[in-house]
């Protein structure tokens, strides 16, 4: 797959996507990375440490988050977006599920658009993706927890997202999947999908694994949310034998040389 100017060959290894949330209340690291100067100079860290795309966030969407206007999410990660491309030969990534902040995103140079909800939220969002002709990321996601089959529903809505985007013209070549771990989940949900991850790779799709510092890993090692790399680890780990495309993490090294140990001994 293409994203940006850079091709992807997930045949034979696992990415990196970093984290650059622009917002004053994500769960993990709000506020950190507001100022321009301070952002630019973490995507030169997280790319000198390994970092393959920068996924730019400008509006939490942590449990009880506070929804914000697409104007004031475009002036969040428009100028940033601007930035790190005229900076940076990066792909970047644009991590909302707003059409209007799509476009403006795409418009300074954003490559790939990464929706938590599958394009299921707003129905302009494939159009967007297909006129751009954009990478995008579909991520499985809903309101409450209720399944008959758990594992079985949520690959089939993840699907009803595909053909959302399908319809409206974006390749199959331009789409990944989510399986949106803490979101729409219990606990037992959660652990059940990373235990399941390869079911959901074998859906013919990249799979995007998102699971960094997440409310799952707190619970199962009862710590928060500054203290959960090693727990993150463990589900990179288990990403790579999964065969995912991605991972999605705001650690980059220890991530990066998890991956490098785990392909070292799968001989990739």
């Amino acid at each position: 797959m293409k994203i940006g100017n850079r091709e992807f060959d997930f045949s034979h290894k696992t990415y990196i996507m970093g984290i650059l949330n622009v917002t004053p209340d994500s769960f993990s690291d709000g506020g950190k990375w507001n100022d321009m100067d301070k952002a630019l100079q973490h995507v030169e860290d997280m790319i000198h440490e390994g970092a393959d795309v920068i996924d730019v966030g400008g509006e939490s969407t942590r449990p009880g988050h506070e929804q914000i206007t697409d104007e004031e999410e475009i002036d969040r990660v428009a100028p940033v977006i601007a930035a790190v491309k005229k900076r940076f030969d990066v792909p970047v990534s644009v991590d909302t599920y707003k059409s209007a902040v799509a476009r403006a995103a795409l418009a300074e140079g954003a490559d790939l658009i990464n929706d938590i909800w599958g394009f299921k939220y707003d129905e302009k969002m494939a159009g967007v993706a297909a006129e751009w002709d954009a990478a995008c990321c579909l991520m499985h996601n809903k309101n409450g927890t209720q399944y008959r089959d758990f594992m079985k529903d949520m690959m089939e809505e993840t699907l009803e997202c595909v053909r959302i985007a399908q319809k409206a013209g974006v390749k199959k070549d331009r789409i990944l999947l989510d399986p949106g771990i803490g979101f729409g989940k219990t606990y037992e949900m959660n652990l059940e999908a990373l235990r399941r991850l390869k079911e959901f790779c074998d859906l013919g799709y990249p799979v995007l694994l998102g699971t960094s510092r997440k409310s799952v890993i707190g619970l199962a090692l009862d710590l928060p949310s500054d203290q959960r790399v090693e727990g993150t680890l463990a589900t990179t780990v288990l990403g790579v034998l999964a065969g995912c495309a991605f991972v999605r993490v705001h650690d980059i090294r220890e991530n990066r040389r998890a991956i490098q140990m785990t392909e070292a001994i799968l001989g990739k």
